[in-house]
């Protein structure tokens, strides 16, 4: 694989990151990740970074996203908080690496079994986690209007993670001008996925 340039990433549409992701998911799932010369990349990309992507992910230690897209080093920015919820911190973050780097896309991957989006369902106060975990609320509003499954259930805590994943990519569109422009003006594009940890397969969310 070729370390990414800035010729070859100007030439990378929104569709086509988003194809790139598909395709290294899927070669995530069949075994079948490409050979990397790491230590190259290291020093290709030491002058310069052009990532193709932003992706947005919770910290659990299962949904690594580099892994679960098959990249490397210098192809996609990784943000990563509990519950892929969304601060100012964050979007400034994403302003950069679209605005600024030249990012076509970016992705917030959810994922199955989140022990963030539990820990909101069953209401954990614990310090500076509580006022993280309420940022989940709405989407567990939304989930307990929208099912009659029990909230400690894992179907119910799957469903409030892919809610939240859309809530989420709402809030960048809302709070962030510049993100929303680049959105309009078709040079770059947002969308969800929701990781399942017992496949590892990524089902996208467009």
């Amino acid at each position: 694989m070729k370390t990414l340039t800035k010729e070859i990433q100007g030439k990378i549409t929104p569709d086509k990151a988003v194809e790139l992701l598909k395709n290294g998911n899927q070669r995530f799932v069949q075994n079948l990740s490409y050979n990397r010369n790491l230590l190259q990349q290291v020093n290709e990309t030491a002058n310069g970074q052009y990532p193709f992507a932003t992706i947005l992910s919770c910290i659990d230690s299962r949904t690594t996203a580099e892994l679960i897209f098959d990249q490397g080093l210098g192809d996609i920015f990784s943000i990563r908080i509990a519950g892929n919820v969304i601060n100012d911190d964050i979007l400034g973050s994403m302003e950069f690496a679209c605005e600024i780097a030249g990012s076509k896309l970016i992705v917030v991957l959810g994922h199955t079994s989140c022990g963030a989006i539990k820990g909101a369902c069953e209401y954990v106060k614990m310090a500076h986690l509580t006022q993280l975990l309420n940022k989940v609320q709405p989407a567990i509003d939304q989930a307990s209007d929208n099912t009659t499954v029990a909230p400690n259930a894992p179907e119910f805590i799957d469903e409030v993670a892919k809610i939240n994943v859309l809530n989420s990519i709402n809030i960048i569109l809302k709070e962030s001008e510049v993100l929303k422009q680049l959105v309009e003006q078709n040079k770059i594009k947002i969308i969800g996925g929701l990781y399942d940890i017992s496949t590892g397969n990524v089902d996208f969310l467009e």
